[in-house]
């Protein structure tokens, strides 16, 4: 299950297996003219064969290491086509996935069958409340107006815990302004490797739960918290205003535009929702913690391992976690790799 904020550990529970590729952030708004909230433009994006961006290329010796670095969400109508990538893919001893999370909850498939049902009710809140019960009087108006726009006909979306409901609302939002999650990037690497009889390297951080129905019982009972609110609102901010900026950043990609693409970094909206996720007694009670860093160093483990056996190594990496400073191009660099960037 893809984890559409950073971190989204419970949601994944569904699924017991869950990659990540974080996803990119707008960069801050300019001011522009909103009515009722709603910015009354559309975001324009790109279409067709579009290249995306170059690759990163780390080397220790004659050993290197190609970085696609990734972005989502992507205009819905391109098709990518990188022969710098394909060529790469052509000649690599070894691909790796991109960082992310699996969950070890050591069941098997008929009861996770049996798990579901807690699941899906810990999707939705406690007590069954509905947002209007559980949100703000003024929050829950900004949030009626863009759920009139972009999810009239989800009746269900009421129920849902919010930082579920606005993250399925930005979805809808993203669709409806030409863009989306996932299905551009993947199929044309997963086409190589098939054609090569190749499966990725997988690069995920292991969290063990040992009993994962414990674990959803004690999350259906976790009660709104500050931190919910700061994320739901700071989504519906990225709704209301940031679309098109949102949609400049898809662009940068497509085109590959480094330098429009690589000077922003992950909007607070971002890491204010994965702090709402993780700030939660369902995780601290199970020592769930430093995720973020334990993810890069569960990456490094990997990278460093292929690029001392591999000759050519392809891998695939968020931009954001790319260029931040402390991130990884940053902490292979400080272990004396070379570090060159796309031309």
């Amino acid at each position: 299950m893809r984890l559409p904020f950073y971190g989204m550990l419970w949601l994944s529970l569904l699924a017991w297996s869950a990659p990540a590729d974080a996803q990119e952030a707008p960069e801050n708004a300019s001011a522009l003219a909103a009515k009722d909230g709603v910015i009354d433009m559309d975001a324009v994006v790109v279409a067709g064969v579009q290249p995306g961006p170059g690759l990163w290329k780390v080397r220790r010796g004659d050993h290197l290491l190609y970085i696609l670095g990734t972005q989502s969400p992507l205009p819905k109508n391109i098709t990518w086509r990188s022969d710098e990538v394909d060529q790469v893919l052509q000649l690599a001893d070894e691909v790796l996935a991109s960082p992310g999370i699996t969950v070890d909850a050591d069941v098997g498939f008929f009861r996770g069958l049996t798990l579901l049902p807690s699941a899906l009710k810990a999707s939705k809140n406690p007590d069954g409340q509905k947002l209007q019960e559980v949100l703000p009087a003024d929050l829950y108006a900004r949030w009626s107006v863009l759920k009139q726009q972009y999810a009239r006909r989800d009746g269900g979306i009421e129920k849902k815990r919010p930082l579920i409901a606005a993250y399925q609302l930005y979805t809808e939002a993203l669709s409806d302004s030409g863009l989306r999650e996932g299905g551009v990037i993947d199929p044309v690497i997963d086409a190589v490797l098939k054609q090569r009889k190749m499966k990725r390297t997988p690069t995920l951080l292991k969290i063990k739960l040992e009993d994962p129905r414990a674990a959803l019982a004690d999350f259906r009972k976790e009660s709104l918290k500050p931190e919910d609110l700061v994320c739901f609102s700071k989504t519906l901010d990225v709704i209301e205003r940031d679309l098109p900026q949102v949609a400049a950043r898809a662009n940068a990609w497509a085109v590959g535009d480094w330098p429009a693409l690589r000077s922003g970094a992950r909007q607070d909206w971002q890491q204010a929702c994965a702090t709402a996720w993780f700030n939660t007694e369902t995780a601290r009670k199970r020592g769930i913690s430093d995720i973020e860093s334990r993810m890069q160093a569960r990456w490094m483990e990997v990278v460093e391992g292929a690029l001392q056996k591999n000759r050519i190594t392809f891998a695939t990496l968020p931009v954001w976690q790319l260029v931040k400073p402390d991130g990884y191009l940053a902490a292979l660099q400080a272990k004396g790799y070379e570090i060159e960037a796309p031309e």
